[in-house]
This record gives C-alpha cells, sequence and structure tokens, in this order.
C-alpha cells in the first residue's frame, strides 16, 4: 500500500505532466514555430496568478494512452479584478480537436459562467471535430453550441483565433459576441483547401481561403491584430467597457469634469465649408468623448460605416457614425448588417447609443440591389428600434432620405436627436432632387452652359431652403441645433437624462427580424 509521501508524489508527477502534456515532437514543432503554450497564453491574459485550472488530470475515458486535459486548457480567473471564464486549445494534444473529456471540460466551464454571471473567453487554436471519435465530438460540439444560447446577450463572450480553425471549430468563434484574429497566424473555414479540391475542384490555398484579413472582409472577424500580446490588449479592453452580466452596470472611469468641456472650440472649425469634402469621423469621435480612446469593432468590414465603443462621462457608449472618407458615407448592405449586430451587442449590454451622422443615404445600385440591401436595411431600422437603451443622434452634416430615419432620428424611437448649424436634412440631396423636381426645366435648355446656369441655380435653392436644419427643428423633429463646440457637454447631460430610462413592449414570445 502506498504511504501518503509517495501519493504527494505521484500527484506532483501527474500535474507536472499534465502541464504541457502532448507529444515530444508536437511540442518541438510549436516552440520551432515560436508559439506559446495554452497555460501561457492564459497566464498572460489574465491578473497574475489568478488562473484556477479545471480539470487539469481529465483524459479520454477507456483509452489506456489517452493524453492529460484531452486537448483544452479550462479555468478561471481575473482581469482587473474582475471574474471570468476561460479556456484554450492545446493544438500539441490531438491537434486540438474535441472530443468526449474536451467537450465535458469547455461545458463545465461555461455552465459555471452562467451559474455565476461573468464572461466567457476562448483562445482558439483547433483542427475541429475528432474525426475518429466519429458522432461523440459532434455531440460535444452540440453540447458546447447549447451553452451559447443561454450565454448569449446574458454575459460577454469573446473568441481569440490563434491558429488555424476549421468546422466546428469556427461555428462556436462566430457564434460569440467578438472574434479577435491574430494576423498571420488564425485562418478560419467550414471546409479547407484539400477537401473543396477533391470535392469541387477548385483549387485556393488556406490563407487565401480564410486567413484573418480575408475572413475580416468577409465579415466574420470583430478585428485583425498583429500578435498575441495585441489580441490580449483588446480583450482586456473590451472588458473594461462591458457588464459582467446584462444586470450588471459596465465599469466607470475618471471623466473630465464638466467645466472642461463648456467651450471645446475646436470643434467649431472642424466641419470643411464645402459640403461634398471628405473628412475622416475618427478624427470627430476622438473628440467627442472623454478621450480619444475608441476601440472600432470590424473596422476595415464596410468602412463607411463607423462601430466603435467610447466612454461619456466616465461610461460606456457605442458610437454609430457614417464615414464620408468612404462611399461618402452612403448605408450599403454591408454597414446595415454591421450596424445592425453592433446595436444589438449595444442593447444587450445596455449600452447607450450615440449617433454621428453625415450620410447621403443608402447606397444605390444594381449590385446592391443584388445582394439584398431591402431587407438587410431593413434589418439596420429594425435593430435601432428594437433597441431600448438610450438613443441620441448628433447630425453633422448630411442627413438624407432613410438613412436619416436609421441612424437615430426622433421618428424610429431615437431619444434626443441634435444638430450642428452644418446639418443638412431631407429626403435627398440636391443632385437627385433636381433632376426628379427640375427635370423639365434642364431637358428645356438650349445650351450646356444654360443646362449647368438651371442646375446650380435649382441646387443651391434647393441647399439653402430644403435641407435646412432648421425646417426640422421647427416642426420639433430636433430636440435643440447646437454649436459643435457645445457638442462634448450636451452629449453627457443628454445621457444623464436618460440614465432611467425605461421602455415597456407588447407581451409575445419573439420578434421576426426582416428575411
Amino acid at each position: 500500500m502506498a504511504t501518503t509521501a509517495e501519493k504527494l508524489a505521484d500527484l506532483r508527477a501527474r500535474l507536472d505532466k499534465a502541464q504541457d502534456p502532448g507529444s515530444e515532437r508536437s511540442r518541438a514543432k510549436r516552440d520551432e514555430a515560436g508559439r506559446s503554450t495554452p497555460r501561457q497564453r492564459i497566464n498572460a491574459l489574465l491578473d497574475e496568478g489568478s488562473f484556477v485550472e479545471v480539470g487539469a488530470l481529465g483524459k479520454t475515458p477507456g483509452d489506456p494512452d489517452a493524453i492529460y486535459s484531452d486537448g483544452v486548457v479550462t479555468g478561471y480567473g481575473r482581469i482587473n479584478g474582475r471574474p471570468v471564464c476561460i479556456y484554450a486549445h492545446d493544438k500539441t494534444v490531438y491537434g486540438g480537436s474535441v472530443g468526449v473529456t474536451f467537450g465535458q471540460k469547455v461545458c463545465e466551464i461555461m455552465d459555471m459562467a452562467i451559474k455565476i454571471g461573468c464572461p466567457v473567453i476562448g483562445l482558439q487554436d483547433s483542427g475541429g471535430a475528432r474525426i475518429q471519435d466519429a458522432v461523440t465530438s459532434l455531440a460535444m460540439y452540440s453540447e458546447i453550441s447549447r451553452r451559447q444560447m443561454p450565454l448569449s446577450g446574458r454575459s460577454p463572450q469573446i473568441s481569440v483565433m490563434m491558429g488555424k480553425s476549421a468546422g466546428g471549430a469556427v461555428y462556436a468563434p462566430v457564434t460569440t459576441d467578438f472574434v479577435i484574429a491574430v494576423d498571420g497566424e488564425a485562418e478560419m473555414y467550414v471546409t479547407g483547401p484539400a477537401v473543396i479540391r477533391e470535392v469541387t475542384g477548385e483549387d485556393v490555398t488556406s490563407a487565401e481561403l480564410g486567413s484573418a484579413r480575408q475572413q475580416e472582409l468577409n465579415g466574420n472577424v470583430s478585428a485583425v491584430v498583429e500578435d498575441e500580446e495585441e489580441a490580449f490588449e483588446m480583450v482586456r479592453d473590451l472588458i473594461d467597457h462591458l457588464p459582467l452580466t446584462c444586470f450588471d452596470p459596465s465599469p466607470t472611469f475618471d471623466a473630465p469634469a464638466d467645466e472642461e468641456l463648456l467651450d471645446d472650440a475646436a470643434l467649431d472649425s472642424f466641419m470643411p465649408d464645402d459640403t461634398n469634402a471628405g473628412y475622416d469621423m475618427q478624427d470627430l469621435l476622438a473628440q467627442l468623448g472623454d478621450d480619444d480612446e475608441l476601440i472600432e469593432i470590424q473596422e476595415n468590414f464596410a468602412p463607411n460605416l463607423i462601430t466603435a465603443f467610447g466612454r461619456i462621462d466616465g461610461r460606456t457608449v457605442g458610437f454609430v457614425a457614417n464615414n464620408p472618407m468612404h462611399a461618402a458615407g452612403c448605408i450599403d448592405a454591408d454597414a446595415a448588417d454591421k450596424g445592425a449586430r453592433f446595436i444589438r451587442i449595444c442593447d444587450a449590454y445596455n449600452v447607450p447609443l450615440i449617433f454621428v451622422v453625415d450620410t447621403p443615404g443608402y447606397l444605390p445600385g444594381v449590385e446592391q440591389e443584388r445582394v439584398g440591401l431591402i431587407h438587410r436595411g431593413a434589418k439596420l431600422a429594425y435593430a435601432v428600434v428594437e433597441a431600448t437603451v438610450p438613443k441620441v443622434s448628433l447630425i453633422v452634416r448630411k442627413a438624407y432620405g432613410g438613412a436619416y430615419a436609421v441612424m437615430g432620428s426622433k421618428n424610429l424611437t431615437g431619444d434626443i436627436n441634435l444638430a450642428w448649424p452644418t446639418a443638412q436634412i431631407a429626403v435627398m440631396g440636391s443632385a437627385a432632387a433636381v433632376v426628379m423636381l427640375a427635370g423639365k426645366q434642364l431637358d428645356a435648355a438650349e445650351t450646356p452652359e444654360q443646362r449647368a446656369m438651371t442646375k446650380k441655380m435649382f441646387m443651391d435653392f434647393y441647399d439653402e431652403t430644403m435641407t435646412s436644419p432648421y425646417v426640422a427643428a421647427e416642426r420639433g423633429f430636433l430636440d435643440g441645433m447646437i454649436r459643435p463646440a457645445e457638442s462634448r457637454l450636451a452629449l453627457r447631460q443628454a445621457l444623464r437624462q436618460l440614465e432611467t430610462k425605461e421602455t415597456f413592449d407588447l407581451p409575445k414570445k419573439h420578434n421576426i427580424m426582416p428575411m
């Protein structure tokens, strides 16, 4: 019979083995590539010394050669003092593929997050389903996915893509709130190049098919970062901007005093005199919040619409802003999808929305109609109406047509609408209106010079009378016309007023999104 000392020694040996249980060959391959272990990754992300591992000695039942951890490290810890649950794939053990013990470990940690109410972070580096486990692997994927639904919108879920992930290993991450991909390392696809080549005859490299940059353009990634360190920094920043659950407040931070915001004169000269001149909306957003620190979501997907977290009055806000530097700030189908998803994330976690408006409308064109602008554009309007958080709109220049409505207008459930004197609010811009309203006069012009003069006269008249923001103000569609210099304080005061906002919906099971 073993002594207590021998039992303790046996435990130490098992735990030591479990720290990096992959084969010597697989560990050497990882080390040569300069990649860190899953525990190193977890410890780099969490507060020092806070990680508590769960299931370190788990292995596939009934297999005498089974390896500790079964391909995933799970546990809990803290980020800036706040609790999180976390799991990290281990590519050196069964390629990080999902087996029965793997699945049980991840489900256990997700169940803990559901019970206690905290974010779940997944460090993804998986080969997908464990083929030799057949239906068992698929069952475990389903068990993991089933737990994402009760967590969705209740506690933040964040995925960090750190290697090649295929099949089920990409379905689970894209169901989470945020997907961060490491450039040059992450690859995502449902079906890999070899299978595609065999089944369809198409020849494509894995990078062309699913690199981080390609998937960013496909709309499947929230952000692409340069390395693991930057990925972990973004995770920490997101956690700092979000609540533990939808029932908890987001963290608050120090903010400038009201007296410091009374007259931000630099904003008075921000807007170009030429109403068609481009400017970077990012520069404006950096001046509207407490500081210039923004977390932009899907930066390079549909860049004509900016979606970003920032802070006003020390509290998290979600900015939804048109960017005239791209497609003149028009809303296309991709931008509508991007905006709708971001709005729903903000609404789920009680993050107020700030719409900063400068858009000539929805993007016209045959291709936009083909890709479903009708129903995808409707989703953006639907998300705006569905959101019950405080909604403040600041119109800084153009607000035309349906795009005016969906960018937080009072008629589409916006709470407080403000405008700069540079705002232009109308059914359409003067260039389109001249065709609709003065087409006969243009056709009657005898020379190109007469046509150009007639067009300019009409457009100048239209801009001065039909697009004036004072028309909207007179009719009560604006709560206030403000100097740009007053914007920071005005946004702060609006959010304070709306802090106790409540809304009530008709009893029903759930809404039905547009097709």
